[in-house]
């Protein structure tokens, strides 16, 4: 399978993995074509997403596709990360092969995932 350079780049050296204590917003979601488990944690403060962290257990494009997603989702009003798609991961990674596009899709069900806790808690 060919990955692009980003992708490897993203899996050797992936950017805000872990855990974030002070996250108030978390989402978890899992891939049943390949049994990937992303778990997303967003810090949002006045709309703004502070910082994004991430878990992902699964392959080099699950991981790639996590760490992209948290770069991008910094600095982001909550309503721009729901418009987050997982085209712009790909592309933001330099493309994934078919087989893997469920990946990048995942990462944006676990963004979502984490949007929809962040609300219910604001409730």
């Amino acid at each position: 399978m060919d990955y692009s350079e980003k992708v490897i780049q993203h899996f050797r050296e992936p950017h805000n993995v872990g855990v974030l204590e002070e996250a108030n917003a978390f989402g978890k979601v899992g891939s049943p074509a390949c049994g990937d488990k992303t778990e997303m944690y967003l810090k949002i403060e006045d709309g703004i997403i502070k910082e994004a962290k991430f878990m992902t257990f699964g392959c080099a494009a699950a991981i790639a596709s996590s760490s992209v997603a948290t770069d991008l989702l910094k600095g982001m009003t909550i309503e721009e990360a729901k418009a987050l798609k997982n085209e712009q991961v790909i592309k933001e990674l330099g493309g994934l092969p078919e087989a893997k596009i469920h990946c990048s899709v995942m990462v944006e069900e676990a963004v979502r995932a984490a949007l929809e806790d962040y609300e219910a808690r604001q409730k």
